[in-house]
């Protein structure tokens, strides 16, 4: 099995829209620019990516423009991630050959009263028996009601081809019981920047943020302080882009974060309908957030 490098700042990007069909060029632009920002790598397909309303045939094209676009320096790591364990193998195979080199794999949710540690252990067992490129477990409870818990992840981290999780909890308790129970080679990513700071200060590998698509510098420089040892730096620096964490995930969702882009010289777009683009006021507060940090 390939091993996957997991540390730094990964950037989950949304998916470009116009008149409904993926925009591939402007995507294809986007991911040119971020990828000189110092980040480690790209997460497509991802929940920003609005991956549940992308067809199958989308999927695949939306992989190989990002795959195409990336240097080859940095990681492509793409949502593969079904209901059914034959649909998950099936797109992590074809991602894999497109040029994907992780598969981002969330958990079946649809009969989430269904899928007790059990299920959910032969699931990713069966998957990453069946993928050629390493397997991270997505835990990412808000949208699939499934909690991955320590001890279940703890048991899937010596399986040979599940290099890591992506946590977008927010509970750093819980990366630091994740860190405590795993193989040592296991590396578990924080999955939202509200958390970078203690979550490296913990340990973790490294963070797969919605907030480093409109600031990848600040959290890679977040990232360098720490490791550098300028806690009081790193700190302030959080602190600072707090709140456009918050506007970019839980104020205004996928429809703010592409406004942000669209702010900051990227092609957001409006997200795919049914999701709804932000208004003329939550634009103007998009804007203000973000020059008060600095970004505009």
């Amino acid at each position: 099995m390939t091993n996957i490098d997991l540390g730094g700042v990964f950037l989950p990007i949304p998916t470009p829209f116009e008149g409904g069909r993926v925009a591939h060029d402007k995507l294809a632009s986007n991911v040119e620019k971020w990828c000189t920002t110092g980040i480690s790598g790209i997460v497509v397909l991802g929940s920003n990516g609005e991956y549940v309303y992308l067809s199958e045939k989308e999927k695949r094209e939306t992989v190989k423009t990002v795959a195409d676009a990336v240097p080859e320096a940095l990681t492509v790591i793409a949502g593969t991630g079904c209901e059914s364990t034959g649909q998950t193998i099936e797109l992590t195979c074809d991602c894999a050959e497109i040029g994907a080199h992780g598969a981002l794999v969330i958990s079946p949710h649809y009969y989430h009263g269904k899928m007790k540690y059990e299920a959910l252990f032969r699931y990713y067992t069966d998957v990453a028996d069946n993928s050629p490129i390493p397997v991270l477990l997505y835990n990412v409870s808000k949208f699939t009601h499934i909690n991955l818990d320590a001890d279940l992840v703890a048991e899937l981290s010596k399986h040979p081809n599940i290099a890591g999780i992506k946590d977008s909890s927010g509970n750093v308790a819980q990366l630091g019981e994740y860190l405590n129970l795993v193989t040592p080679d296991f590396q578990v990513m924080v999955g939202t920047a509200g958390a970078l700071f203690g979550a490296l200060a913990l340990g973790c590998s490294g963070g797969v943020l919605a907030c480093a698509n409109v600031a990848p510098q600040g959290c890679v420089k977040i990232l360098e302080l720490l490791k550098a040892g300028e806690y009081q730096a790193a700190r302030d620096l959080q602190l600072k882009l707090l709140p456009v964490n918050k506007a970019v995930t839980a104020t205004y969702g996928i429809a703010g974060l592409k406004t942000a882009l669209d702010l900051l010289g990227y092609f957001g777009g409006e997200p795919r309908r049914p999701l709804l683009p932000a208004g003329d006021k939550d634009r103007l507060q998009i804007r203000d957030i973000l020059e008060k940090a600095d970004l505009l």
